[in-house]
């Protein structure tokens, strides 16, 4: 294979304008969108997202050994077998010493890359029709699609603007570390399926990150496991308190129509429009009533004050308390519930 324009004898990149130099930032853009570590963006400006991509990746060459951030297994490779020395510090610039680590993780089959689309706009538009068509006794499509809204904008792969090359399947970078340029999780796709290593077993990129069929088809397992699990279980983490407090710890309520009906699990838009709505308030709503902690901004949420939310109490069953345990718990699950109701009302 050809080289990759930014290898080049003595050639530098750093962030800010490098001109005459576009077409090798683009280059590198690419490969570091195919390694997972840029966000989003092939469009030859070296700007903060592309400056702390390089970082991440300068701090796996010389801390990732392949251990998971949490307990979901090891990567297939350990990143920092690539780094031969010759990377020593993180300053987000490129020279030809890590170019040559990017070479080498290009090259690496082990290594699985973030899959593209020719054409992402009909792919993300085919993954909607499919979805809003199907129906399922697992989960409300309809609460799910809700979910993915917010998680991708119901979209697999990424839709450039013009003058951008980026048709990667989206990924989410989360840098819950103490250095934000270091990256600690990453979402694939639609359903924005998580995993604490890096990179990828060429199984989990088979299964949740190539196809959005399959990547759509863990998305209903999650949401219906946090419905069974972590909305009315016998201890603290596996009950939802909102829950607790406004419907009491009865059997879970699955649907308020029969599995005969044709809204059986499928009309929830409806539903979410008769059930009333509530204003919520920055500093003076209370995440429920059992609690004196009130809606605030946080890091992932700006602001705390949403109007005309679904009011959760008066749905006659626990989706949307099950919505809020799919992003986890304390205060952003409750920001995230919000939305996710808001959007329901639209789907």
């Amino acid at each position: 294979m050809p080289k990759p324009a930014y290898v080049k004898n003595g050639l530098r990149l750093i962030k800010g304008p490098n001109p005459g130099n576009e077409h090798r930032v683009r280059a590198l853009q690419h490969d570091l969108r195919a390694l997972g570590y840029l966000r989003k963006g092939i469009d030859g400006d070296f700007g903060s997202g592309t400056h702390k991509a390089i970082m991440a990746l300068q701090y796996d060459l010389l801390h990732n050994h392949g251990d998971s951030t949490r307990s979901d297994g090891s990567a297939p490779i350990a990143i920092g077998d690539f780094n031969k020395g010759r990377v020593t510090e993180i300053n987000g610039e490129l020279d030809q010493n890590l170019a040559a680590c990017v070479v080498d993780l290009m090259d690496c089959e082990e290594f699985p890359k973030i899959p593209r689309a020719d054409d992402p706009r009909q792919e993300n538009r085919d993954f909607v029709q499919q979805m809003a068509a199907m129906k399922s006794k697992k989960v409300p499509i309809p609460f799910l699609m809700a979910i993915l809204k917010q998680e991708s904008g119901l979209s697999h792969f990424n839709v450039p603007r013009p003058g951008d090359d980026d048709t990667f399947v989206i990924v989410g970078l989360d840098t819950n570390a103490s250095e934000k340029f270091i990256v600690t999780s990453r979402g694939y796709g639609a359903g924005q399926y998580t995993l604490f290593h890096h990179p990828p077993t060429p199984k989990e990129h088979e299964s949740y990150i190539k196809d959005w069929k399959k990547n759509l088809k863990h998305a209903i397992d999650e949401l219906r496991g946090k419905f069974d699990h972590f909305v009315n279980g016998p201890t603290g983490s596996t009950r939802a308190d909102d829950r607790q407090q406004e419907a009491g710890d009865g059997p879970l309520r699955f649907c308020k129509y029969d599995e005969a009906d044709p809204r059986y699990l499928n009309d929830c838009r409806q539903c979410a429009r008769e059930v009333g709505s509530t204003d919520i308030e920055d500093g003076v709503t209370r995440l429920h009533p059992g609690t004196r902690h009130v809606f605030k901004p946080t890091q992932y949420y700006a602001k705390a004050s949403y109007q005309a939310v679904p009011t959760r109490k008066n749905f006659e069953c626990d989706w949307p308390y099950a919505i809020r345990r799919y992003n986890g718990s304390g205060i952003n699950s409750y920001h995230y519930q919000a939305r996710i109701l808001l959007n329901l009302k639209k789907i």
